[in-house]
């Protein structure tokens, strides 16, 4: 079974994002439903107490987060994401941290779409650079432990933990 500890996020506006893109990237979009902060990927887990256990060490986020920007993973981008760069993120992270949990590099995001080519690449960053310091939605301060159950159609996420408020 595959696991990761994520945060829900509600986009204002994901269809607009997708429609503005549209014509500019090639790619496979995540669902809107699906949308969320990784805070730690877990892969392939045969047994889950032990990772409940230590999130037992982590407090839920005190209040939603905002989404501010657009930006991409890799040269050429291959992860089309929005993100957030709020102190409380990376405080967070830190707790994971301290928890036990592994955050090798840890870049808060939301990926959007899995880029399979960019059809105009000035195009490309000169919408980037429309949506700088522009509000794109938010990150709910759920923090839950979710199964991955990947098909034909798609992923499917199953919330298997929440963390729960001391």
């Amino acid at each position: 079974m595959r696991f990761f500890i994520g945060s829900p996020v509600i986009m204002d506006d994901y269809a607009s994002i997708q429609n503005e893109f549209k014509d500019i990237i090639e790619g496979k979009w995540v669902e809107e439903q699906n949308l969320h902060l990784t805070w730690v990927f877990l892969g392939d887990v045969k047994e889950v107490n032990p990772i409940i256990d230590r999130l037992q060490d982590v407090s839920p986020m005190k209040d939603h987060t905002s989404i501010k920007a657009l930006g991409y993973f890799g040269r050429p981008p291959k992860i089309f994401f929005a993100k957030s760069e709020e102190t409380a993120l990376y405080d967070k992270a830190r707790e994971f941290r301290d928890s036990g949990f592994d955050l090798y590099r840890f870049k808060p995001h939301i990926t959007l779409c899995r880029i399979k080519a960019i059809h105009d690449y000035k195009a490309y960053k000169e919408k980037l650079k429309t949506y700088r310091e522009r509000s794109l939605g938010v990150i709910l301060p759920e923090i839950h432990l979710y199964e991955s159950n990947l098909s034909s159609e798609g992923a499917h996420y199953s919330c298997r933990y929440t963390v729960k408020k001391t």
